[in-house]
């Protein structure tokens, strides 16, 4: 006699921030606006470390391993955001809500140890 559940996750069904469309427009300008200044900043950061010589220091050095690590944020968690405002159904597959999760833990941990916390 099996007692347990077998029941198996493929996908969650994401209720979002609001049912309402008129906010999910808002809140999808206001995300891309934040998103489309986050990246050129980030990697303006980036190009400006590592053009100029004169920015060798270790400071520099870990600033543009965080801007690195918050530009892969805004990869991993905007784009999939942007989509799901206009799409009919709001689903994500269990495969795809572990890899985001993992990269996100990833990202988290390599943070993490690059400000000094984890020591």
């Amino acid at each position: 006699m099996e007692s347990g559940n077998s029941t198996m996750v493929t996908e969650f069904i994401l209720l979002g921030l609001t049912q309402s469309q008129d906010a999910q427009i808002v809140v999808f300008v206001l995300v891309s606006i934040f998103y489309l200044i986050i990246l050129p900043g980030n990697f303006l950061i980036i190009l400006t470390i590592k053009s100029d010589p004169g920015l060798a220091a270790p400071l520099y050095f870990f600033l543009g391993n965080l801007a690195f690590l918050d530009a892969s944020y805004s990869f991993i968690v905007a784009p999939r955001m942007l989509v799901d405002f206009f799409s009919e159904k709001k689903v994500i597959s269990y495969s795809c809500c572990i890899t985001q999760l993992f990269f996100l833990h990833f990202l988290g941990t390599g943070e993490m140890f690059s400000c000094g916390h984890g020591l």
